[in-house]
């Protein structure tokens, strides 16, 4: 096996991980009979192909979006974290929500979107309670981290989605709140053009907090991530759910070795 690390990305299920990496993925989650089921496969569509920045963020959004009906045919078993009617109806409170915020008198543009932001991220947090979802998080973050620094590693990870909560929050409240003055007839349009920049914007502030980490700027825009990680995102998972997240990461290990011709 080649020395170089893989980069690699996770999602955690209900009752599973999702382990992807520039080429491939892997699925792996606890059947109800306490047996494992693994799937693997090449990706077909692949953001790591997109360098542009501020174009490569959407193309990661996308490149899930085409992968996630992909595993649903292959892994019928496997429980997405939205699927739970709670998280569906929080869902539709965040848009009530987003929708009355819009529509007052007293809030200026830029506050009236942070709020909207604030609420999109309901649903998340209704996911994360009373679920297994938050240790199958801890566990992916376990398998893929403990792989990539060759040492164990502790349920947080530098690179979690959550780190971009705070950089995202700050780039769709400006963008959707210049969209606002946008003509009427134009202004669903620029909602959306300003969300995609948002999310480019925001993704071109993780990679550089990627790549710096041990600055102060960075270790200060990490923090809330962390934090939000170690206290609701992320639990202890058990023996039993570590051995899902490493079987899915093996699994998606020997589809990208293989595409890159290093032994096993």
């Amino acid at each position: 096996m080649s020395d170089e690390k893989i980069r690699l990305g996770g999602m955690a299920l209900a009752n599973g991980v999702l382990v992807h990496g520039p080429t491939a993925w892997a699925c792996a989650v606890r059947k109800p009979d306490g047996t494992l089921r693994v799937e693997s496969d090449v990706k077909r569509f692949r953001a790591t192909n997109v360098e542009q920045p501020f174009l490569r963020g959407p193309a990661r959004v996308l490149e899930m979006f085409a992968l996630l009906p992909l595993v649903r045919r292959r892994v019928p078993e496997a429980r997405f974290p939205f699927e739970r009617p709670v998280v569906l109806g929080a869902m539709l409170g965040g848009a009530v929500f987003t929708h009355l915020v819009r529509g007052s008198g007293r809030l200026g543009p830029t506050a009236k979107e942070f709020l909207a932001g604030l609420a999109s991220l309901a649903p998340a947090a209704v996911a994360l309670r009373g679920s297994t979802l938050a240790a199958y998080h801890g566990a992916e973050h376990i398998s893929i981290g403990s792989y990539e620094h060759g040492e164990p590693r502790a349920k947080e990870h530098e690179r979690c989605g959550t780190h971009l909560v705070g950089p995202l929050l700050a780039t769709m409240a400006a963008g959707n709140a210049l969209a606002t003055k946008a003509p009427a007839h134009l202004r669903g349009p620029a909602r959306a053009a300003a969300s995609v920049g948002a999310l480019g914007a925001a993704t071109e502030v993780f990679n550089w907090m990627s790549k710096n980490p041990d600055t102060r700027l960075s270790r200060l825009l990490a923090r809330p991530g962390h934090e939000l990680q170690h206290r609701l995102a992320t639990a202890e998972p058990s023996e039993a759910q570590l051995e899902v997240a490493e079987a899915a990461l093996a699994a998606c290990l020997r589809l990208e070795e293989a595409a890159d011709g290093s032994p096993d």
